[in-house]
């Protein structure tokens, strides 16, 4: 029998295709030829990648689309999970995204000091409302929250001793543990207490003249409970005080509203993390703020000085598109009321119950009229992003039955990508993180690929 391989078409043949004069459209022509080729090569290595009738223009259009596409993609967030870690976590506000847009055009006032007509600092921008809506003396702006820890270690205790409680020696995500960035920043590590209790006396005894800093951190993504105790945030600043060290309180969360009415309690605010008296206090920027990635330090003018002036700083600043979106989110805060409608995250997590099962029944009525099968489900939600660890909120969801792992690869592979979850083998499309102007959007994908199902479903004789 002769090898099919030997009558693979040629790329110039290929190129006056239907599928390639399509791409050209859209794409560079090499990203066309390059796509062509890739096709081509696979099938030489494997004959059953052969189309069957020489129909190779769906086979170049698919690698075609997928080499033109971005890396990097807005996705549908239907996994109930607001503060998704793998999916950026905070989407920004209207407003962030607009002052983005506006210094992203042109050039923009980064380095230079308008005032004055003379150069300026990139961390002057954000420190004026970070200040008045956080009561802090001073504030820095870096890239992230684990960058802020490693600086402010670095600035107050290298080369010295740090104390933390062994209850807070925490895996922040993605494998980095406190203790790793302790000596990434050059301090040596020094635990007391014990993982369930530890009070102010054991931060005491273990002071020496080679403590360098105090150490506090939140907890994120668990929670300890039972016969626990732990020393506060009050007692080791005066503790910190008394001996002329820093307190470093890593706060994590960035919550800027209280959100008891919402059902979330036990997070204190930022507000309220800084009243209590740390030196510094470290937060995110795409937590519960609801704004850009950054690391956000707050504190005392000396201390925020000492960090602004190390060496590190420069490696850890944050560009300007980040500083206008933390602006921009920022001044969303002076209106508490309008906060909780403009920035996505906190709209997200006050969406009433109810009001996701009538959207949930709206689509599932809508998919099931399109000859689909598909069940309104209640469900549980999560904050995410080591906030309120243990908070559920109640959600609802639409479930769809067929292939679930087969639904959910289709969801993922679709122009607009929705992220969902498995459950009981069934796929479900959790309401609590899609923005209700996003619905319309989500409808339109679920249709596309229920119908790509149920085709490939027919064609195959097997499972959708």
């Amino acid at each position: 029998m002769s090898d099919a391989r030997r009558d693979l078409p040629s790329v110039n043949l290929l190129l006056e295709g239907d599928a390639a004069r399509t791409l050209l459209k859209r794409a560079p022509r090499q990203v066309v030829v390059d796509a062509i080729r890739a096709v081509l090569d696979a099938a030489r290595r494997d004959a059953t990648l052969i189309p069957p009738n020489d129909d190779w223009n769906t086979l170049v259009f698919k690698e075609g689309v997928r080499r033109n596409r971005p890396s990097l993609r807005r996705v549908l967030n239907a996994t109930g999970i607001v503060l998704h870690t793998n999916l950026a976590r905070a989407p920004l506000a209207e407003a962030a995204v607009a002052a983005i847009s506006d210094v992203a055009l042109g050039y923009a006032n980064l380095e230079y000091d308008l005032a004055r007509g003379e150069r300026g600092s990139r961390y002057v921008h954000c420190v004026e409302l970070l200040v008045e809506l956080t009561g802090a003396e001073d504030a820095l702006v870096v890239n992230n929250c684990a960058g802020a820890l490693v600086l402010a270690l670095a600035a107050t205790a290298r080369g010295k001793q740090t104390i933390v409680s062994r209850g807070e020696l925490i895996e922040i995500g993605g494998g980095f543990r406190v203790p790793e960035i302790m000596e990434a920043a050059g301090t040596t590590l020094v635990e007391v207490g014990t993982t369930n209790r530890t009070g102010v006396a054991d931060y005491a005894k273990a002071i020496t003249p080679a403590t360098g800093a105090l150490v506090k951190v939140h907890r994120s993504n668990f929670t300890v409970e039972g016969f626990v105790a732990e020393a506060t945030t009050r007692e080791l600043a005066a503790l910190a005080r008394e001996h002329g060290l820093p307190l470093i309180e890593d706060f994590g969360s960035g919550l800027m509203l209280p959100l008891e009415a919402l059902g979330l309690s036990g997070e204190p605010t930022a507000r309220e993390v800084v009243a209590a008296g740390a030196s510094l206090v470290l937060m995110s920027g795409d937590k519960l703020l609801g704004g850009p990635q950054a690391g956000i330090i707050l504190g005392t003018r000396e201390r925020v000085a000492q960090l602004r002036a190390h060496p590190l700083a420069r490696s850890y600043r944050v560009d300007k598109l980040t500083i206008a979106a933390l602006g921009a989110t920022l001044a969303c805060y002076r209106d508490p009321e309008g906060a909780m409608h403009g920035i996505p995250v906190l709209r997200l997590l006050a969406v009433p119950a109810d009001a996701l099962r009538q959207r949930a029944t709206t689509l599932a009525t809508r998919f099931r009229g399109n000859g689909h099968a598909a069940e309104v489900v209640a469900t549980e939600s999560a904050v995410g992003g080591g906030a309120f660890p243990t908070a559920r909120l109640a959600s609802f969801a639409v479930a769809l039955s067929g292939d679930a792992d087969f639904l959910a690869r289709l969801l993922r592979e679709d122009e607009l990508p929705v992220i969902a979850r498995i459950a009981d083998g069934r796929v479900l499309l959790d309401l609590r993180a899609i923005d209700a102007g996003d619905l319309p959007r989500l409808a339109n994908v679920v249709d596309d690929v229920l119908a790509k199902a149920s085709t490939h479903h027919q064609s195959t004789g097997g499972a959708p």
